[in-house]
């Protein structure tokens, strides 16, 4: 009976790591087709380059569509899900107004902000009319401008978990903005 049990665990684990493996074939080789296309078209360079720099690359499409088709390999959403804190502060303000695409929130001196969900930075650098901004894109795929902060730690493509110090803001004032598949949201919601 043990023998039974043993023979199909292994036949269970060998068809595991088969699967895995086979998954990790098909994902190297659409990414050395991806590469030939992009050394040898350059309409498909061209193409590449403006999806992934011009646009908004969505990583959270890449994920819905991997697992669309591959499954899960690990389970992301399940360590998602168990955020902890790392930085105790919660957003806080003093008045709210509305402002261009978002809210302009008047902060204590010295504020410094929370990540409000884990996600990955999409972007870093100068908005018009926010100053210095950071765009992360959260795991629930909308994208959150933080402006008018000064920050060092972060850099672009890192995940930042609920609640990390993204930076302080300066003069006061923190902007906000809240966007999803190119529609700018209520910030009344998140905030």
């Amino acid at each position: 009976m043990n023998t039974r049990k043993y023979v199909k665990k292994k036949l269970v684990l060998k068809k595991s790591v088969r699967n895995f493996i086979t998954r990790v074939l098909i994902v190297v080789i659409i990414f050395l087709v991806g590469m030939i296309l992009v050394k040898s078209n350059s309409k498909a360079k061209n193409s590449i380059l403006k999806q992934v720099y011009d646009t908004n690359f969505k990583f959270t499409k890449v994920k819905e569509i991997y697992q669309k088709y591959f499954g899960n390999i690990l389970s992301i959403d399940k360590l998602a899900l168990e955020d902890k804190q790392v930085f105790q502060e919660e957003l806080t303000y003093q008045k709210s107004k509305s402002y261009l695409d978002g809210v302009k929130l008047q902060v204590n001196d010295n504020y410094m902000v929370p990540a409000l969900e884990s996600g990955i930075v999409i972007f870093m650098g100068e908005k018009e009319g926010y100053g210095n901004t950071i765009v992360i894109e959260q795991i629930d795929g909308i994208d959150v401008y933080y402006s008018n902060i000064s920050s060092d730690g972060i850099k672009l493509y890192d995940y930042v978990e609920k609640g990390k110090l993204l930076g302080e803001a300066e003069d006061n004032q923190l902007y906000l903005v809240f966007q999803k598949d190119g529609s700018f949201l209520d910030y009344k919601k998140y905030i």
